[in-house]
């Protein structure tokens, strides 16, 4: 939370800096990202997930990153500008590969949560990432941090940026996600950043729903009457046909309820005793379940900032007003979605 704290308070640095101040602040907001992205992945899913996330995203997005520059695959033909972003390999920043972890960790959160199916987890994780290139790409190109060759075959308003560029997002992104699908099922889901948790909570809550409650009356526990005729020898007069009520019990209902209370009657729930049970099934379903739990507050809080922080930053703060629009539809994908399922849930 920290971390995520100080991203927030460096990123709102961003458009007063300038020069050698704004590459530093551009370096520190990646590592606040990487750092608030591993710190949760750790935290919630273990140290073996939080080493596997960074290994499959940043190594691959590094290596992706190694091809681009040398042969213009997967994203097309462009160079990143000298010694402003720190060391680099093979002309490649090393902190454009914390980036890509940094980016997109809340995102394959979030996308964990929509998502019903892993394969449509993994869908929507590359279109997320491609939503994000669409703040990241003209921020950084009008920074200067790296330029195209292919200029003017982007979209309006951003055509020094190839359509390819997209594409190459998507690609990478897409590979990224499958491997990462992997990753989960070798270490295990318990750390509940995947929408399937949330689902099982939400049908645990409908089943609950359909338990019997205590509308239905206690048996008596009273047992048959019979009937027997009395004997001639006990007949004065005329033989006549008596009857006699013979071992009529009555169980007090209070005793019952009692022995259903005990455990003693398994035919009939505790539930049924009239008791009200704050934790009982009855009581559990009126319970509204979260779709954003304690474990994934964070990434989403982290997404919501990037969605609706960058649109107004864009907009407002680096006079880059088509990517402001850009990057709020690419990334409404999944943010509009999520506002939507949240309030469907808070509303009952």
């Amino acid at each position: 939370m920290v971390a995520a704290v100080l991203l927030v308070l460096v990123q709102i640095g961003y458009p007063l800096a300038s020069g050698v101040a704004r590459d530093r602040v551009t370096i520190a907001v990646v590592l606040l990202s990487a750092g608030t992205a591993l710190v949760h992945a750790v935290t919630t899913r273990g140290f073996r997930y939080g080493l596997g996330f960074v290994v499959i995203v940043s190594g691959l997005g590094l290596l992706a990153e190694i091809i681009g520059t040398a042969t213009g695959f997967p994203f097309g033909c462009y160079d990143y500008a000298d010694g402003r972003l720190g060391p680099a390999v093979a002309g490649v920043p090393l902190v454009v590969a914390l980036a890509w972890t940094g980016g997109l960790y809340p995102v394959w959160v979030v996308a964990g949560l929509l998502a019903r199916r892993w394969a449509g987890r993994v869908v929507a994780t590359a279109v997320g990432a491609v939503g994000w290139d669409l703040f990241l790409d003209p921020q950084m190109v009008a920074d200067g941090q790296w330029t195209w060759c292919a200029a003017g075959r982007g979209l309006p308003g951003s055509a020094e940026i190839p359509y390819t560029n997209y594409l190459g997002w998507f690609a990478v992104a897409l590979v990224m996600a499958l491997l990462l699908t992997v990753l989960d099922r070798a270490v295990g889901t318990n750390g509940a950043n995947t929408f399937a948790v949330s689902k099982a909570a939400h049908r645990l809550s409908t089943a609950q729903t359909q338990v019997p409650t205590a509308e239905r009356p206690l048996p008596t526990a009273q047992a048959p009457t019979t009937r027997h005729p009395i004997p001639p020898a006990q007949t004065q007069g005329p033989q006549v046909e008596r009857t006699l009520p013979t071992a009529r019990t009555q169980v007090p209902i209070a005793a019952a309820r009692g022995a259903a209370a005990s455990g003693m009657d398994a035919g009939i729930p505790a539930l049924e005793s009239g008791t009200p049970d704050s934790n009982s099934p009855e009581h559990r379903s009126r319970r509204p379940i979260s779709l954003i739990s304690a474990d994934t507050v964070v990434p989403v809080a982290v997404f919501m900032w990037t969605w609706l922080g960058s649109t107004l930053a864009h907009a407002v703060f680096l006079d880059l007003p088509h990517s402001a629009w850009y990057g709020c539809v690419g990334l409404g994908v999944l943010g509009v979605p999520l506002l939507v399922r949240v309030a469907a849930i808070r509303r009952g």
